[in-house]
C-alpha cells in the first residue's frame, strides 16, 4: 500500500522593486510580448518551463532567492524597467487613426462572442484552430486600440493533452484548470460583489459566475457554471471545452449566447457591433430580440435592429461542422422562451431551418437570418459558404448573395520568431510594427544579405531539432524504446547538423486534411526521403478529436511507417501538439506541407505563420493558399475538386505532390552554387516572407473587418434605430408586404429593340411590370450587359437601371432604359428585377429576384 502524498506550495514575497510583476502575469499580453516573457524566462528557465509558460503560476513558485538576487541586479533591472516602459506606452496608445474614419471611439463598442479563445498555451481554452484565430483577432484589435470586449466560456478542462503510445494510439489527458493559476479575475458590481447571472435551462435557473481577463486594451468577459448553487450536472455544463453529448452543446451554447449578453448587460457594457464568430454564439440574437420587445418592439421590427449591428463569421465548409440541434431538444429548452418573444414555437423553429436537416434547428441558419454583415474566411471559402448557405436567400445567384469574405490572417508579434524580430529591430528600427498592412514596405526583405538570411534561417532549424529531439527522446523512452532504438529514431535531429531539408506537417487529424497524401506512394517517398547526398526529414504533429476515430487511424498509420526501415529517423510524429511546438515547427522547418480536399480548407493559417518566418508552402490551393501563391514564393498542387471520384483525385494529387518534392523542392535546397547555401532558395524564401507578412497579418484581417463589416454595421445600426426604432419596423413591414404578394410579381419585355447598333448609339429597352401591389419605388429593374465565356455562361461588365416612366392599359407599370454600351462587338444582356429599399444592410437581402 503506497502513501498518500500531501502537497503544500512555498510562496515568495515578490521584493517591492519587482511588484509590477504581479501586473505583467495577470494580463494576456504576455501572450504576445516575448520582452515581458523573457523576464520570467531569466529568472529560471527550467521552472519557467516547468510551469507552462504561466508566469503567474510562476510567481507562485520561483524562489525567494533567485527574486532577491534579481532586484539587485543591475542588468535584470534595467531589462524589467525598459519592459515596463514599453508596457505603459502600449497602454497609453488611443485609437489608431485607420480605424477612427469608421469606428467613434466615444461611442461604439464591439463584442466579440466565441466558443474558444486560444491566446496562449498557459490558458487552456481553446481546441485548435477556430481558438487561435480568434486569439490572434483579439491580440490585433489590442494593438489597434480598437473598442473592444470579447466572451466567451471559462472550461475548467480545456481541450485535451497528447500523447502517443508506441503503437501510434492517441490517449487523450484531461487536465482540470485551476483557475488560481489562469490571469483572472471575478468580475465585481459597484459594491465590489461578485457578478452573477443567470439563464433558464429546461426550465432550471442555471446561475453564471462572470470572470474577466485583460488582454493589453481589451478584455475578455468569461462565464462559469461550476458554483455550489447549481446542480451537479449544471455545474459540469461549462466544465470542459467541447464536452459531453447534443444536450451539453445546446446548453453550452445557451451560456454563451444568452448568458454573455446577461453578463455584459450586468457589467453596463452597450455593444454597438456584435460580432458572431461561428454558429456557437446565435443564441446571442435572440436574447437581444428579448430585449427589444420588453421596450415594447415586435418581433419582427426587433429582429430587424438587432440583426442590422450583428457580423456573422462561418468558418467551416464542412456540413458536420454546423451544430444542428434535434427539434425535441431544442423545444425543450426553448418552448417557454418563444413565449417570451411573442411568437409561436413553429416560428422560432423557422429561423434554424435549412435543407440539409429538416426539422432540426441550425445555428449557422439562425446566424445567418438574424445578421446582416457576413462573411466566409477566405476567397474560395467565401464562396463555398454562398453555396452552401445560399438557402437562405433562394432565388439569389450564389456569387451575389450577401456572404462576403475576410481572409483569416496571423498575428505577427506572436509568431514571427524572435530571430527574426531582432534583425528587423536591427536593420528597420522599431517602425517596422507599424508598416504591417505596407507590401512596398516589406519588398526591403530583399535588402538583407543573403548570407545573413540563410544563416537565420539554419538558427532557426536548429533550435527546432533540438527541441524535437528531446520531445522524441521523453516519448520513445517512456514508451519502451531502447537506447539502440531511440538513437535510431533521433539520429537526424542533431541540432548542429542543420543542413537536411526539413518538412513539416502540423494541423488537426481529419481526413479531409488527407495527412497520408505523402505516402501516396511509400516506395518513392522513401527514394527522395533517404538520398544520402539530399536526404529529408518529414514531421508530423496534430491532434485528432478524441471520437474522430478515422482521424485517429491517421496517427497510427503515420506511426507504422515512422517504426518501418525506410522511414526510420525520417518521419517524426510529434506528440503534444498546441501553440507552443506549432510557433517551434513554423519558424524551424523548410518547407509547409498542407495537403486538403478542395474546397474543404477554409483558410488555413499555419501556412501564414509560417510564410513570415521565410518558411516555403507547398499546398493545394486552397484556403488562403489560393490567393497567397504567387508563383514565386511556393509551390501548388492545382486541385480536382469534388467532381472527381476521390480515390483518382487523391491519386494524381498525390503524384503531383512527390513530383514538386523529388523535382522541384529537394534540388532547389541543394544547389549549392559555391555558397555553401542555395541563392534560389533563399530567393523563394525571401518571396514567401515579404508576400505573406503584409497580406496575412491579423492586423489587416481585423481592418478588413473594421471597413467592411464593423463600421457600416455600426451605421446600419444607427439609421434603424433612428426615431424609437421607426425604420427598423417600417423595414420590417416593406418586407413582410414583399414576402406576401412577390409570388404574383411578373416581368416581360414590350420593346421591339434592334439586334444591332452604331457605335455612340443606344439601345432602347422597355418593359412592363405586374408589382402585384407593390410601387415602382418598392423595386429595382436592372440590365445586366457583358459576353459570353467558353462555358456558355455569362461575364458580366457593367449593370444598368430601368427608370420608371407611366403605366401602360393593362395597368402595369412600365420601365425605361436608353442602354449605351460600353462595349464593342458582340455581347449579351439580361433583365431581372428585385425588392429595393433604402434601408436594407444589403441590395439582395430579400433572397427575392426574378428574370425575364
Amino acid at each position: 500500500m503506497s502513501a498518500t502524498r500531501f502537497t503544500f506550495e512555498v510562496q515568495p514575497r515578490i521584493p517591492k522593486r519587482l511588484a509590477r510583476l504581479q501586473e505583467l502575469a495577470n494580463d494576456l499580453l504576455y501572450s504576445w510580448d516575448r520582452q515581458v516573457r523573457g523576464l520570467f524566462f531569466r529568472l529560471d528557465r527550467e521552472l519557467w518551463d516547468a510551469c507552462g509558460h504561466n508566469p503567474k503560476l510562476f510567481l507562485r513558485r520561483v524562489s525567494q532567492e533567485i527574486l532577491d538576487e534579481a532586484a539587485k541586479d543591475r542588468i535584470f533591472m534595467e531589462d524589467y524597467n525598459r519592459a515596463l516602459t514599453v508596457y505603459d506606452v502600449y497602454l497609453s496608445q488611443t485609437m489608431r487613426s485607420e480605424v477612427s474614419g469608421h469606428l467613434d471611439p466615444e461611442k461604439d463598442l464591439i463584442a466579440y462572442f466565441c466558443a474558444e479563445f486560444g491566446l496562449h498555451e498557459s490558458v487552456p481554452l481553446y481546441s485548435g484552430g477556430l481558438g487561435i484565430l480568434a486569439g490572434d483577432h483579439c491580440k490585433a484589435a489590442s494593438d489597434l486600440s480598437l473598442p473592444f470586449i470579447g466572451v466567451g466560456l471559462l472550461y475548467r478542462r480545456g481541450y485535451f493533452n497528447q500523447t502517443i503510445d508506441g503503437q501510434g494510439n492517441q490517449i487523450a489527458h484531461f487536465t482540470p484548470t485551476d483557475f488560481n493559476d489562469l490571469p483572472i479575475t471575478p468580475a465585481l458590481d459597484d459594491n465590489g460583489n461578485e457578478v452573477h447571472v443567470s439563464v433558464d435551462m429546461a426550465g432550471r435557473d442555471v446561475r453564471l459566475k462572470v470572470w474577466i481577463a485583460k488582454a493589453g486594451h481589451i478584455s475578455l468577459v468569461l462565464l462559469d457554471s461550476y458554483l455550489e448553487e447549481n446542480t451537479e450536472d449544471d455545474r459540469r455544463v461549462t466544465y470542459q471545452l467541447y464536452g459531453g453529448d447534443r444536450s451539453t452543446r445546446i446548453q453550452q451554447e445557451i451560456v454563451l449566447g444568452i448568458g454573455g449578453i446577461r453578463a455584459l448587460r450586468a457589467l453596463g457594457y452597450q455593444p454597438t457591433v456584435w460580432h458572431i464568430n461561428e454558429g456557437h454564439a446565435a443564441f446571442q440574437i435572440l436574447e437581444r430580440i428579448r430585449e427589444k420587445i420588453e421596450q415594447g418592439m415586435d418581433f419582427a421590427g426587433a429582429l430587424e435592429l438587432v440583426a442590422s449591428g450583428t457580423v456573422f463569421t462561418t468558418h467551416t465548409p464542412v456540413p458536420a461542422g454546423h451544430d444542428i440541434f434535434s427539434p425535441e431538444l431544442f423545444t425543450a429548452h426553448f418552448k417557454q422562451y418563444s413565449g417570451q418573444l411573442k411568437i409561436s414555437l413553429e416560428e422560432l423553429m423557422s429561423l434554424g431551418e435549412s435543407p440539409s436537416n429538416h426539422g432540426g434547428f441550425n445555428m449557422t441558419a439562425l446566424a445567418l437570418r438574424g445578421s446582416r454583415f457576413h462573411n466566409g474566411v477566405s476567397r474560395i471559402h467565401g464562396h463555398e459558404a454562398s453555396r452552401m448557405e445560399g438557402y437562405i436567400w433562394p432565388q439569389i445567384p450564389y456569387d451575389e448573395n450577401p456572404i462576403r469574405y475576410v481572409t483569416n490572417g496571423v498575428h505577427v508579434p506572436t509568431f514571427l520568431a524572435r530571430e527574426w524580430v531582432n534583425l528587423f529591430d536591427m536593420r528597420f528600427d522599431r517602425t517596422w510594427r507599424s508598416e504591417l498592412l505596407s507590401e512596398e514596405y516589406w519588398e526591403r526583405i530583399d535588402t538583407i544579405p543573403s548570407q545573413n538570411y540563410w544563416s537565420i534561417r539554419q538558427t532557426l532549424k536548429s533550435e527546432l531539432l533540438e527541441d524535437v529531439r528531446q520531445r522524441s527522446h521523453r516519448q520513445h523512452l517512456r514508451n519502451g524504446c531502447s537506447d539502440v532504438q531511440i538513437d535510431r529514431l533521433i539520429q537526424h535531429l542533431a541540432s548542429g547538423e542543420t543542413d537536411i531539408l526539413t518538412l513539416g506537417f502540423a494541423r488537426r487529424f481529419a481526413t479531409y486534411k488527407r495527412a497520408l497524401l505523402l505516402f501516396s506512394d511509400p516506395e518513392r517517398l522513401a527514394r527522395i526521403v533517404n538520398n544520402p547526398e539530399r536526404p529529408v526529414l518529414i514531421m508530423f504533429a496534430g491532434k485528432a478529436h478524441p471520437s474522430d476515430v478515422p482521424g485517429q487511424e491517421l496517427i497510427r498509420t503515420i506511426s507504422e511507417y515512422s517504426r518501418q526501415p525506410e522511414f526510420e529517423g525520417k518521419i517524426i510524429l510529434l506528440e503534444g501538439y498546441d501553440i507552443s511546438l506549432a510557433r517551434k515547427l513554423v519558424t524551424g522547418v523548410d518547407v509547409w506541407v498542407n495537403t486538403p480536399e478542395y474546397p474543404m480548407e477554409a483558410s488555413g493559417t499555419s501556412g501564414q505563420k509560417a510564410g513570415i518566418n521565410g518558411v516555403i508552402n507547398l499546398s493545394v490551393l486552397d484556403g488562403w493558399w489560393g490567393e497567397g501563391y504567387n508563383g514565386e514564393n511556393g509551390w501548388a498542387i492545382t486541385p480536382h475538386g469534388p467532381k472527381y471520384d476521390p480515390a483518382f483525385r487523391d491519386q494524381e494529387e498525390g503524384h503531383t505532390l512527390l513530383d514538386i518534392l523529388e523535382h522541384e523542392v529537394v534540388p532547389l535546397y541543394y544547389a549549392r552554387d559555391g555558397h555553401g547555401y542555395s541563392e534560389g532558395w533563399v530567393k523563394k524564401s525571401k518571396a514567401s516572407m515579404k508576400s505573406t507578412m503584409p497580406l496575412f497579418n491579423a492586423q489587416r484581417m481585423v481592418m478588413d473587418y473594421v471597413q467592411d463589416f464593423y463600421g457600416p454595421a455600426a451605421r446600419q445600426r444607427v439609421t434603424l434605430g433612428k426615431d424609437n426604432a421607426a425604420p427598423a419596423k417600417a423595414l420590417a413591414e416593406w418586407k413582410s408586404k414583399v414576402a406576401a404578394v412577390w409570388g404574383g410579381v411578373s416581368i416581360h419585355r414590350i420593346d421591339n429593340a434592334p439586334t444591332e447598333i452604331n457605335a455612340g448609339d443606344s439601345l432602347p429597352i422597355r418593359v412592363a411590370v405586374n408589382l402585384n401591389g407593390l410601387t415602382p419605388d418598392d423595386v429595382r429593374v436592372e440590365c445586366l450587359v457583358g459576353t459570353e465565356s467558353e462555358m456558355d455562361e455569362m461575364i458580366v461588365d457593367s449593370t444598368y437601371a430601368f427608370e420608371p416612366t407611366g403605366k401602360n392599359e393593362q395597368g402595369e407599370d412600365i420601365f425605361e432604359l436608353d442602354l449605351l454600351p460600353r462595349l464593342a462587338g458582340l455581347q449579351y444582356f439580361q433583365i431581372r428585377m428585385h425588392p429595393m429599399n433604402e434601408n436594407l444592410s444589403h441590395p439582395l437581402e430579400t433572397g427575392r429576384l426574378i428574370w425575364i
